[in-house]
């Protein structure tokens, strides 16, 4: 599941939302979408950190930070 991109995370969760909310998922296949959603959520986040982490570098390396931050 790591080469799946956020965007693609977020569309399929997008989708099964949509299939939970239009009824189109019956009790049998809750669970699993609700598993799949739960893995596709902690991708997201984990994306979302490597991110903000490359960012935060970024600007520590061009000394973009905060002047009340530096010593």
């Amino acid at each position: 599941m790591s080469n799946i991109t956020y965007k693609q995370a977020t569309q399929e969760l997008e989708a099964i939302l949509k299939a939970i909310e239009n009824d189109d998922v019956d009790v049998d296949e809750l669970t699993q979408k609700v598993q799949r959603s739960s893995e596709l959520i902690k991708l997201c986040k984990q994306k979302l950190r490597t991110a903000e982490d490359a960012i935060s570098q970024v600007f520590r390396d061009i000394n973009c930070e905060d002047p009340g931050t530096q010593q």
